[in-house]
């Protein structure tokens, strides 16, 4: 199998670490981060003229007909600048339930939108009950006319503090935890009855608590089934792993890069410390996690569209778990070879080691998908 990046995506790769090196240096960011909304329209701007905002979605709908292999690359450029912007909840997450879900109206009206930079959207699944569970949802959605009444809470919503447009789950029928009876609907951030509460998350990126309270939607604002959405959610979190793993990889590879760099000038003993025998060992160590990651990263990238969710789902899981362990790994041997400044807000390694550990939390931490994996069958059908 040819791993090689293809002319087009060779330019993709090179076109956006240029655009990131030049404008999205490590103190740039700091003030990105410190200043509202805690991310750069400016930059917005110029992802949506690169063209990155049309990546995902089809060319009859204004897109570039990205897959999944142009995901991965822009998502690791974005890991390794850490790009506080929300391209992920919009561009990835969103928008998967755009281009898998949504009517032929829907998209016309909606993904040009998105395209061209003028529309924000957030995903809004989890509650405080559900931890990872993409069934179990409390929030209800009752029948109303044509349309729907939404009432319930939603926790840790990405970007959603900004986001003009919320994708919401709610149950249309059957118990809290029931596998069926859960669609998915498109609700005006500004609509009545919607209220949130930003804020900042550990590794600098914004989320918020929502509201929903008596929350009127027409039959239009469904996206795919309003009885079986289930398949919908998992297809598109699934690919939505993916292309975090690809963000954690670039989040790995940049703390080798600085770790091998600060062994070089750091000296102790009047040498740098880099010619001791035992932090080099440390440092390979390093470079061995940051490629199994990679390795399982590219597995993931190739199963993300499967259309057999059981295979899918069993790869993206193994991914998550691989992933999830090279970045603890990485992460504490960059801070200890670091030594003090590793843990100073003033260096950037330890900012990178937050957005790992918080990659690990979404959607499902080393814990949770080993233990699919290990319910699973095998990684590959026989």
């Amino acid at each position: 199998m040819d791993f090689d990046l293809n002319d087009e995506q060779r330019l993709l790769k090179h076109s956006v670490e240029r655009l990131l090196a030049d404008r999205y240096d490590f103190e740039t960011r700091k003030k990105i981060m410190a200043a509202e909304p805690g991310w750069s329209q400016e930059m917005w701007g110029q992802y949506a003229e690169l063209g990155l905002l049309a990546l995902p979605f089809s060319s009859d709908h204004g897109g570039m007909d990205g897959g999944a292999v142009e995901t991965m690359i822009v998502m690791e450029a974005f890991g390794k600048a850490l790009v506080l912007e929300p391209y992920f909840s919009t561009a990835i997450l969103a928008g998967g339930f755009l281009r898998h879900g949504a009517s032929d109206d829907q998209k016309a009206a909606l993904i040009p939108q998105v395209v061209e930079g003028s529309l924000k959207l957030a995903f809004a699944q989890t509650e405080k009950q559900s931890r990872y569970d993409l069934f179990d949802v409390a929030t209800t959605a009752k029948a109303d006319g044509d349309g729907y009444v939404l009432d319930g809470a939603k926790s840790v919503v990405l970007h959603g503090d900004t986001a003009d447009k919320l994708i919401v789950t709610a149950r249309t029928a059957g118990a809290r935890r029931d596998m069926t009876g859960i669609g998915v609907f498109l609700v005006d951030a500004d609509a009545a009855g919607v209220s949130r509460r930003g804020y900042r998350t550990q590794d600098g990126h914004r989320a918020a608590e929502v509201l929903l309270e008596n929350v009127k939607v027409g039959a239009d604002a469904v996206i795919g089934d309003p009885a079986n959405g289930l398949p919908l959610i998992e297809r598109v979190v699934d690919e939505a792993i993916a292309a975090l793993c690809a963000d954690a990889v670039g989040c790995m590879e940049k703390m080798h890069e600085l770790t091998i760099e600060y062994l070089k000038v750091r000296k102790q003993f009047g040498v740098p410390i880099g010619k001791f025998q035992v932090l080099q060992h440390a440092g390979a160590d390093m470079f061995i996690d940051l490629e199994q990651a990679r390795s399982m990263t590219l597995f993931a990238t190739m199963m993300a569209q499967e259309d057999d969710a059981a295979a899918r789902r069993s790869a993206i899981s193994a991914a998550k778990v691989q992933v999830g362990r090279s970045g603890k790994s990485v992460g504490e041997n960059a801070i200890q070879l670091h030594g003090g400044v590793g843990m100073t807000m003033e260096f950037a390694v330890g900012h990178y080691f937050k957005r790992v550990t918080m990659i690990d939390a979404l959607f499902g931490n080393v814990e949770h998908h080993l233990a699919k994996v290990a319910g699973g069958a095998s990684l590959i059908a026989a």
